[in-house]
């Protein structure tokens, strides 16, 4: 199924951000932080990998719905939403 990279503009941003925030993990890390502050940091760009991921199965259940797009089924949607569990 092909998602309308229009209504994943939001994904990408999140997912940008997430770069962001593990090149800083990265960067944390060679530099000795605090354990305290990495370990925050990478459950952020954990959290955020997790809702580009739900975001991205959303998309494609509204697809799959509203606009009977029936390239993948039930089994395949579970399937990727179970992968991010």
């Amino acid at each position: 199924m092909q998602l309308d990279p229009t209504e994943l503009t939001p994904v990408v941003n999140r997912l940008k951000r997430a770069q962001g925030q593990l090149a800083a993990v990265t960067r944390m890390l060679e530099e000795g932080k605090d354990c305290k502050d990495i370990v925050t940091q990478l459950a952020a760009v954990s959290k955020a990998l997790d809702r580009a991921g739900f975001a991205i199965i959303a998309t494609s259940l509204e697809q799959c719905i509203v606009r009977k797009d029936e390239t993948m089924d039930k089994k395949e949607l579970e399937k990727l939403f179970l992968s991010l569990a």
